[in-house]
């Protein structure tokens, strides 16, 4: 080997290494709480390292702080080696820093493009020039394999296409250093390996790739290294092939021996039954029972139309025929009141716009639902309420400093449990759960999946959607699959796989294009019949 390819790939050794970040001895509190506490932790060009911890365990916090949202008591952050302040989002760009949060930061009335591009619009002769802003969105999106136009309203998207929209806008900075917070809780398997594609891409470029997930298989697939934090500190650093055990181990401070410790308690009588419910162009026939003491999966694709039979079926959505009964009784259509009465409760997909009031506190939240029936002669029985709340808080483990902590302030995690905490002061018969785990760690999955064991025993009924397949096999008593709308097939849960449910997941799909195919429009017909 010649002096000079020597000397080339000698620098592209000190590259790979080269530190691109470093937090020491980081240190934040809030009124109450210890955020973080003497934390640790470094990012190498071109690698992908992995935080991982619980929900509480201070993730959000430390990457707040690396994007100018919150700055430290004590410790310091370096950038390429030099001490800096990031005191603002502007700082954090500045320094290559670009982040993706867990909940989106975009604009519902913008345009893909002008989200992408938003206070860093290109102009011409003083005006933004929206051609090359269209453009320049165009190929951003064409990078991230998202199909849309760059002209569409982001209120027009689903949750899924929000995702790589954030991503795209992230892409759009040139960053050197990328945190990413839960990218792959609503991406479908095929989403993610595209995402993963993005990823390896930047990380061969030797972009340095902060990566939060609480999928624990996809630590070996994608990462390099691992720091785990616990209770606000950095309790270990791991490469990313230690096995998923001793990950929960360090997570939660004790092994985990069942990921999904479903108990089968003695099915009942039907408490929800729903009948050919339809909505024209979104889902069609839909028929489904689901008992007491039962559990009752909703599987399928992202745009399968899961979603929207059950906002259909809590009433906070027309449909256009199809009858909807709990216990037998009829329920009037379109009736939030009339379902929350007949003892149906809904804990929805997107918590924080749909379950949550942020900036109401925990007690207020969790009585949101009771408030009505906690009201005499036009007073609220504001003792009664804080003493369920303090109790179902405690039921759950809701970790905070106290009943009057803004809920916006808690962890992604502790919001989910005040979010299903105020149907259990409810005692809804029926609970229906979207995506009850998005964006929760193992921890406080088992917890979730224990708490419903409890509702189920006591004879109360559960209908899940969940995106994560294996949650969906591992948690029900039977699995309904749906695809473009319909019910696909019902598999119990002795019979229901991943391969068998993809299998449904998909078969509408290709019935529809093998139909389509078979039967020929009118002038392929009339040419046939020429020749």
């Amino acid at each position: 080997m010649s002096g000079q390819e020597t000397a080339k790939r000698g620098a592209q050794e000190n590259d790979a290494h080269e530190e691109l970040l470093r937090v020491e001895g980081i240190r934040k509190t809030f009124p109450g709480v210890v955020a973080l506490d003497s934390v640790d932790f470094d990012l190498r060009r071109g690698e992908v390292h992995v935080l991982l911890g619980e929900n509480g365990a201070g993730k959000s916090t430390l990457i707040k702080m690396l994007s100018g949202a919150y700055r430290p008591d004590s410790g310091r952050i370096l950038a390429a080696g030099r001490e800096v302040r990031i005191n603002g989002a502007q700082d954090a760009e500045r320094l290559g820093i670009a982040t993706i949060y867990q909940e989106f930061n975009l604009v519902p009335d913008l345009t893909v493009a002008e989200n992408i591009f938003l206070g860093r619009q290109p102009r011409r002769l003083g005006l933004v020039d929206r051609k090359k802003m269209e453009a320049d969105a165009g190929a951003l999106l064409e990078r991230v394999g998202l199909a849309v136009s760059p002209r569409a309203k982001v209120r027009e998207l689903g949750i899924a296409r929000l995702q790589m929209v954030e991503i795209a806008k992230a892409l759009s900075l040139d960053a050197r250093v990328l945190i990413m917070d839960e990218p792959t809780a609503v991406l479908t398997s095929e989403e993610v390996d595209k995402l993963f594609g993005i990823v390896r891409t930047l990380r061969a470029d030797g972009v340095g790739v902060v990566f939060i997930t609480h999928h624990l298989e996809e630590i070996a697939a994608l990462g390099d290294r691992v720091t785990v934090l616990r209770d606000g500190r950095s309790v270990d650093q791991v490469p990313a092939s230690t096995r998923e055990d001793e990950l929960v181990r360090l997570m939660v401070g004790r092994s985990i021996e069942q990921q999904y410790p479903r108990e089968r308690p003695d099915v009942g009588p039907p408490l929800l039954r729903v009948e050919g419910l339809t909505r024209d162009g979104v889902f069609h026939d839909v028929g489904f029972e689901v008992r007491a003491g039962e559990v009752v999966g909703l599987a399928g694709l992202v745009g399968a139309g899961r979603t929207e039979v059950v906002r259909a079926v809590f009433g906070a959505d027309p449909y256009d025929a199809g009858t909807v009964e709990v216990r037998g009784e009829r329920l009037p259509e379109h009736d939030v009141n009339a379902a929350m009465g007949a003892g149906i409760g809904l804990v929805p997909e997107d918590r924080k716009g749909q379950g949550l009031v942020l900036d109401a506190s925990v007690g207020e939240n969790l009585g949101l639902v009771t408030l009505r029936s906690a009201t005499r002669a036009g007073f609220v029985d504001l003792k009664a309420q804080q003493r369920d709340a303090a109790r179902i808080a405690e039921q759950l483990g809701v970790r905070m400093a106290g009943l009057g902590q803004h809920v916006r302030t808690l962890s992604g995690g502790n919001q989910q449990k005040v979010v299903i905490g105020k149907w259990l002061l409810a005692d809804v018969e029926v609970l229906i759960l979207d995506e009850p785990t998005r964006g929760i760690d193992v921890g406080a999955k088992v917890e979730i999946y224990q708490l419903i064991n409890e509702l189920t025993a006591s004879g109360h009924a559960v209908l899940m959607i969940s995106s994560d397949l294996p949650e969906v096999l591992g948690m029900s008593d039977r699995v309904l699959v749906m695809a473009q709308g319909r019910i696909a097939g019902e598999l119990p849960a002795e019979e229901a796989t991943q391969d068998a449910v993809m299998a449904l997941a998909v078969s509408n799909a290709a019935a529809q294009d093998d139909a389509s195919n078979a039967i020929p429009n009118e002038e392929e017909a009339e040419g046939s019949r020429g020749h």
